[in-house]
């Protein structure tokens, strides 16, 4: 009876070393898979940004673009009003002589 009795205790002991390793071994790979899954979403979400950075700085470039543009139309435009202003200043130049003129001629 005594020998049943030890069976029965090393038959115990070995299933809960059993369960013991079984269940440290499925804790070790589900961490592992939860890391796998976590780099992979890292990933993912790396990616994403990655992208939205890329689509910004294309942006960004297109708006530098578009701002060279204006400033050099800006500055076209303000050479344009000087060359106007000069014209004016020698057409009012040129109606003030010919007013001279008629006063002088008494037309």
């Amino acid at each position: 009876m005594r020998k049943d009795r030890d069976m029965n205790v090393d038959v115990v002991a070995l299933i809960g070393i059993i369960g013991t390793i079984a269940g440290v071994y499925l804790g070790f790979w589900k961490a592992k898979k939860d890391s796998e899954k976590s780099i992979k979403e890292d990933t993912i979400q790396n990616t994403v940004v990655a992208t939205k950075l890329d689509s910004i700085s294309k942006g960004v470039d297109e708006i530098r673009i578009d701002f060279k543009t204006q400033a050099r139309e800006i500055q076209r435009i303000q050479l344009e009003q000087a060359r106007l202003n000069e014209s004016v200043k020698s057409a009012h130049h040129r109606i003030d002589e010919l007013q001279e003129f008629i006063k002088k001629e008494g037309m």
